[in-house]
């Protein structure tokens, strides 16, 4: 067997993997997920993924298809039967199996699916040393981001948007002018000595990488600003970034048609790179 795959309870070939069509996720997004590095064959910020894995079930009213204490059981097991030292774990929750129909069903099985791929570290280093291109568009999504949903059309719509015009990553922008976070991260500038990040309301999802990199700014003093940020500040910024389980703390040199830094990534990315890496949890 070549990749491995977890789908309700089994483990298979990733190619041979089936869900059913009329899976509540595969119809209605009516769903959660989360995805974890792997460094080293062991999982980047294990617990504060399940916990916010927990509260987004909690949000959508889905119950957990196991026991809390078992997903770290498979996740392992999925690391070691596809021999990952470095990679990645898609973990997706759906409401499960059901007669397609808007309202929830009474009596219904939860659907788990967790999937495992190697992640080369060094082509991360590579892409960090060059940083990356930014497109800003316009923010369509609903009003819940703050839950790890499968609703992920207008974050898809605006990558697209982004790879198109010959950048890396979009950050949505609101009715009002500010940027709320990136299509598959989190968004942040630095203006002086003093990083920048949108505040963790309904408008953002709460990055775990994020939430790892706070604290370990503050354990080094650094200064750092919950608050919006707009257009106008990002033309005063003199560097920027994203976060994410699987870009880690990635520098920006260029949004829209401005550069950032003179377009080379400036001294603080190595600082908050470091900074990251040694605050990160590893299980």
């Amino acid at each position: 067997m070549g990749r491995v795959s977890y789908v309700n309870g089994s483990y298979c070939d990733h190619e041979k993997s089936k869900v059913h069509i009329e899976d509540r996720g595969y119809q209605f997004a009516d769903g959660v997920y989360e995805v974890f590095a792997v460094l080293g064959k062991r999982i980047v910020d294990y617990d504060g993924h399940l916990k916010r894995l927990f509260r987004s079930l909690d949000e959508i009213k889905i119950s957990s298809p196991i026991a809390k204490e078992s997903y770290l059981y498979v996740i392992r097991n999925l690391i070691r039967k596809n021999n990952i030292v470095d990679g990645l774990i898609y973990l997706q929750v759906t409401r499960g199996v059901a007669e397609r129909d808007f309202k929830f069903p009474k009596k219904i099985k939860p659907s788990l699916v967790i999937t495992a791929k190697k992640f080369s570290i060094n082509e991360y280093y590579c892409k960090f040393n060059k940083g990356i291109k930014v497109k800003i568009t316009r923010d369509l999504r609903w009003k819940r981001v703050d839950i790890k949903t499968l609703n992920l059309l207008p974050p898809v719509l605006a990558k697209q948007f982004a790879v198109e015009n010959g950048c890396d990553e979009a950050w949505m922008m609101d009715d009002n002018g500010y940027i709320t976070e990136g299509s598959s991260s989190n968004a942040w500038i630095l203006i002086k000595d003093t990083l920048i990040t949108t505040p963790a309301t309904n408008s953002i999802l709460k990055g775990i990488t994020r939430t790892s990199l706070i604290q370990a700014l503050k354990k080094k003093k650094i200064k750092l600003s919950e608050e919006r940020f707009s257009l106008e500040d990002i033309k005063k910024a003199d560097e920027a970034f994203i976060t994410s389980a699987t870009q880690f703390v990635m520098p920006v040199i260029k949004i829209d048609n401005i550069k950032i830094g003179k377009g080379k990534i400036g001294r603080y990315a190595h600082i908050f790179k470091d900074a990251y890496m040694e605050a990160i949890q590893l299980r």
